[in-house]
């Protein structure tokens, strides 16, 4: 059970952010990076983590599905306090966005306010995984772009937070975002991911401006190869698989 102070503590920081601004960036970039949400020691805590089977209900390697290469670990629904205080301070602000985007698309917003009422939705349409991921990468280990959609059901929006110093724990290992564009070349963004430090981003697509109102521009995600050392990340996802 998450305790009152980890609530606190998590949506303290959260709300701390200027959402206006972080708003702004996604609205241009379609991502845009938080304020610390986590300490070097929770991060260190985190990243341990990987080595304890028992919370995870699977392991995906990346080379076997040609996926990249690294490995990465689903969490069963039994979160660690970090992580599920986290993913329900984050939900308000992103709904703000998420319900924007909708608008401007002319596309339904089915997210309702709570996230629980929104993963049990999931669940009865037979999304009842849970989709919160912890990631490793090693030397020569890289992540090919993809979207994280699990089935009919998909939030807009999702948080990448890393948990190693990059320079520092490891080199290389930039995450990247390619947005294709209509009727012109892809677009690329590469970000590092600070220790503690949250990354919003695009889980499928974004509003663009056109000619006729908005348009959908798909974009795709991963991470460029760690050229030294290990890097861990965090991945929230809004909806469940």
């Amino acid at each position: 059970m998450i305790t009152r102070t980890a609530t606190a503590v998590a949506r303290q920081r959260v709300d701390s952010a200027d959402w206006p601004a972080l708003g702004e960036e996604l609205d241009a970039h379609g991502c845009a990076l938080t304020p610390q949400l986590l300490t070097r020691q929770e991060c260190r805590e985190l990243a341990a983590l990987y080595e304890r089977h028992e919370l995870f209900r699977s392991t995906v390697d990346m080379a076997r599905h040609r996926f990249g290469s690294g490995q990465y670990r689903y969490f069963g629904h039994d979160l660690p306090e970090p992580v599920h205080a986290l993913r329900r301070a984050l939900y308000p602000h992103l709904l703000t966005v998420a319900r924007g985007w909708a608008a401007k698309l002319g596309r339904p917003a089915p997210w309702p306010d709570s996230l629980d009422e929104w993963l049990e939705r999931c669940h009865a349409a037979g999304q009842a995984k849970s989709s919160q991921i912890l990631l490793r990468y090693g030397p020569g280990d890289w992540n090919a772009l993809h979207r994280d959609l699990f089935g009919d059901l998909v939030f807009p929006l999702q948080v990448v937070i890393g948990l190693d110093e990059q320079g520092t724990d490891y080199t290389g290992g930039e995450f990247l975002l390619v947005e294709q564009r209509a009727r012109a070349q892809s677009r690329g963004t590469s970000t590092v991911l600070r220790q503690g430090h949250g990354l919003v981003f695009t889980t499928r697509d974004r509003p663009v401006r056109s000619a006729r109102g908005f348009s959908a521009s798909p974009v795709r995600h991963g991470v460029s190869t760690v050229r030294s050392g290990r890097r861990h990340a965090l991945g929230l996802v809004f909806h469940d698989a």
